[in-house]
């Protein structure tokens, strides 16, 4: 699945298939994601925290994003471990629009 959003942060190509790249609150590494749209104008992502909130896979919004680094397969948010812990759960399927 390929991301097609052309206007995205800091280091981030159009096209790029973020799946698999670490995620990192401003506090610390909270996951990867797991999925990501390939429609324009979808703006979300999926993450996947693995055991850190017990396997929980929540939404992030695209505009949450300050920096990506592919060197580094990382994604920056301008999120909290905490506000991210409390953000909506994504259970299959499709993410809401």
């Amino acid at each position: 699945m390929e991301l097609q959003v052309d206007v995205g942060p800091p280091g981030h190509l159009a096209g790029t298939d973020l799946i698999g790249y670490k995620v990192e609150a401003v506090d610390g590494s909270i996951g990867k994601v797991d999925e990501h749209p390939d429609e324009v104008g979808d703006a979300y992502l999926v993450v996947d925290t693995g055991v850190w909130i017990f396997g929980k896979e929540v939404l992030l919004l695209a505009g949450t994003v300050i920096a990506v680094a592919p060197e580094e397969r990382t994604i920056h948010v301008e999120r909290t471990k905490e506000q991210i812990k409390d953000s909506p759960e994504f259970h299959g399927g499709h993410a809401p629009r």
